[in-house]
């Protein structure tokens, strides 16, 4: 992974090698991150769930090359754990590493974007069908509420279903 980091560095200034925060065993890959952060390599270590792992990172990769740490707010809320105070943790966990980003990672509605600005997260990676759904955003609930309403009657409607 090392050498694979390095060339993939070499890409490019804008560059940043995804690493994730263990190995399939489960070692932790903090010292790696560290020695490539400060080796110059900008690295994004992904795959974080817990502010312990959170912790080991930020320090790994405090004094080198600029970072990503990649928290899986999405995923954790997939757990039934809510991500917030894990991500504001982070944010707190975070702040003595000016070089480093927290990225909201695996969103799985428009709502994440608002806890991720609401916590003070500084990326946070959208898919295309939530871009879709921007324009949702702020909508008035009593609007939304008819438009839903007519919605189903206009697909009523073309089923042709009638009791």
């Amino acid at each position: 992974m090392r050498r694979q980091a390095r060339i993939i560095a070499s890409w490019g200034e804008n560059v940043y090698v995804k690493i994730p925060v263990t190995t399939t065993a489960g070692d932790s890959l903090a010292s790696l991150a560290r020695e490539l952060s400060q080796e110059g390599v900008k690295v994004n270590v992904t795959a974080l769930f817990t502010p312990a792992q959170v912790e080991s990172i930020t320090a790994a990769v405090r004094d080198g090359a600029p970072s990503c740490i990649s928290v899986f707010a999405g995923r954790i809320a997939d757990a039934g754990v809510d991500p917030m105070p894990i991500m504001a943790r982070s944010v707190q966990i975070m702040a003595d590493a000016p070089r480093s980003e927290l990225i909201w990672a695996s969103p799985r509605e428009i709502l994440n974007l608002v806890q991720a600005d609401q916590v003070g997260c500084h990326i946070i990676t959208i898919t295309h069908d939530l871009l879709r759904k921007l324009d949702g955003l702020g909508k008035d609930l009593d609007r939304y509420s008819l438009e839903t309403v007519r919605m189903f009657h206009s697909d009523a409607e073309a089923a042709g279903f009638t009791l």
